[in-house]
């Protein structure tokens, strides 16, 4: 069965094919096809696992060709012919490999089944290296966080970490008891230093909630090295530190990806992400936070330009959205190029996917922070998807101390954790169902813009959505009734218009159940909610053959 080559790869990659002088270390190696695997679609727990095809199942999503790995007697080959192999990639069908042989490039090129190599590094004593495009404008505060207690009335004490979580009304989901048990998460960073360490995380680490670590740019090392940023992203999802940090999603399990080379910038790194990304595919992962973006490298001969944000054509974004149509909810910083001095503004890849929810980030007021990338995407959606708080925004740092931290790169998991938990409330959810029910709850939805994307999400309000869209059939063709007034304070009066008696039950927000009533068809029915807190209920009325949902807010 001949693969399905990607056409992206021959337009962009293969231009930098071979070269006459002493080969760079790192190439691509792109495969011609499948044939002949010792995998097939009809056995996928051979290479996926029991959570990895669950989650398939439940979204009805079907094993792809694309799915089978990297046909291990190619690998083999490829290794005899003397190369060092990294990292495979089945959705890109090919492998990174290392080597400083002419020769042996030339005899990987010989193989029936080598469609051709792409350079991925520069020659060391050449590079310059340029600043890390997700450290570019993100800062660090010098002022350390200290403990306090807010917000008694709440089941966790957040500390400083109240303000980014109640800025996307997430304290509700907390309070229902969804704070990620089960959820499972997934970090793409440059390093977690302190993590097995640090007290942000002794509750992570005591109930064995680090389910594995895996590095991709040093096969079979730590990725508790190089840098304090991963520590710092995963803190505002994981860290429990009552009074002092509490994070979106602190009772998930997570595995730490290393995929980011943090002392140079090559395009390699691009597919040490897609790598990751099937790894945590094949794990069952439900969600990917991703703080990292592409614009330029260390060779220039692979910067990206504004036209390459288009949703099809780096190699990260494709990679990314093949990852989102497995069922996984893709989260990614939208990037820091937003100063009006900056001569590129835009966001780097992989936020520019169709599928990929891109976060930009805003002050603790809710406006713009003045670093966080613009949009569209080149071919015009609307980038970033939502935005959550980045400036100033509380985080684990260095030597076991709490900190504030700037950039996009933590506006992205702040939210990523409460997407978690929203999907643990509503585990019937494809991953496409949550991302659209996250952009339609944020405050710009009807007019967003380039700055903001759709807002800032409300948590409660798309578990409101969630809620209702729960029902079954919700809605039908004809009304069936009319609840007025809405809002109300004390009682609303519900007129049934159909000719059949109907039952009306009353949910709250988290699908409690609160009143159930018999009507009278064609008649109508007041109900008190005198004793019932201000928010939001759902009236949900059937007559047996139609049912209908509205909304009700009490005041």
């Amino acid at each position: 069965m001949k693969y399905l080559k990607l056409t992206f790869l021959l337009c962009f990659t293969f231009s930098f094919a071979l070269q006459a002088q002493i080969a760079p270390d790192k190439y691509w190696i792109q495969f011609t096809d499948k044939d002949n695997s010792p995998y097939s679609i009809d056995n996928p727990s051979a290479f996926l696992s029991e959570r990895a095809l669950e989650r398939r199942e439940r979204q009805e999503i079907a094993i792809e060709e694309n799915d089978i790995p990297v046909n291990p007697n190619y690998l083999q080959a490829v290794a005899d012919a003397g190369a060092t192999l990294l990292n495979p990639s089945k959705w890109l069908n090919g492998v990174t490999i290392k080597t400083t042989s002419q020769d042996v490039l030339e005899a990987i090129m010989a193989l029936p089944f080598v469609e051709n190599t792409l350079k991925l590094t520069d020659d060391p004593i050449k590079q310059q290296i340029k600043e890390k495009t997700f450290f570019t404008n993100e800062t660090y505060d010098i002022t350390f966080v200290q403990p306090k207690s807010v917000a008694a009335t709440n089941v966790l004490d957040y500390g400083s970490g109240y303000t980014q979580i109640n800025q996307l009304n997430g304290i509700s989901i907390h309070d229902d008891g969804y704070q990620g048990q089960g959820m499972l998460i997934v970090v793409l960073d440059g390093g977690f230093l302190e993590v097995n360490t640090h007290s942000a995380f002794e509750t992570m680490r005591n109930e064995n909630r680090i389910l594995g670590t895996k590095s991709f740019i040093n096969p079979g090392g730590s990725v508790y090295t190089d840098s304090y940023h991963g520590t710092s992203v995963l803190s505002t999802m994981g860290s429990f530190v009552p009074g002092t940090l509490i994070g979106t999603a602190p009772q998930a399990s997570y595995y730490l990806l290393q995929s980011e080379d943090v002392n140079s910038e090559n395009l390699i790194e691009e597919f040490n992400w897609v790598s990751a990304t099937e790894y945590a595919d094949s794990l069952g992962v439900d969600v990917i936070n991703s703080s990292l973006g592409y614009i330029t490298f260390d060779d220039p001969i692979h910067d990206h330009s504004y036209s390459d944000m288009d949703g099809q054509t780096t190699f990260i974004t494709i990679g990314a959205d093949i990852a989102a149509s497995k069922g996984i909810l893709v989260v990614n910083s939208n990037g820091n190029e937003g100063d009006i001095y900056n001569s590129y503004r835009y966001m780097g890849a992989p936020a520019d996917g169709f599928n990929v929810l891109s976060i930009g980030a805003v002050k603790s007021n809710g406006t713009i922070a003045s670093f966080s990338s613009l949009g569209p995407s080149y071919d015009g959606r609307v980038k970033p998807d939502v935005v959550a708080m980045g400036e100033s925004s509380a985080v684990a740092t260095s030597y076991g101390m709490f900190s504030y931290g700037s950039g996009t790169s933590f506006a992205s998991p702040i939210l990523a954790g409460m997407a978690a938990c929203l999907w643990q409330a509503n585990p019937h959810l494809t991953s496409a169902q949550l991302r659209d029910a996250i952009r339609m709850s944020a405050n710009r939805y009807e007019n967003p813009n380039d700055r903001y994307g759709y807002g800032l999400p409300d948590f409660t309000y798309a578990n409101e959505i969630l809620i209702m869209d729960s029902f079954p059939d919700p809605f039908s063709a004809m009304s069936l009734v009319t609840v007025a007034p809405n809002p109300c304070k004390d009682e609303f009066v519900i007129n049934l218009l159909g000719g059949k008696d109907a039952k009306c039950t009353v949910y709250d927000i988290s699908g409690r159940f609160i009143m159930q009533q018999q009507i009278s068809k064609l008649t109508s029915k007041k109900l008190s909610v005198a004793n019932l807190q201000g928010g939001v209920y759902f009236v949900h009325v059937s007559d047996g053959d139609r049912t209908q949902v509205v909304k009700l807010v009490k005041q």
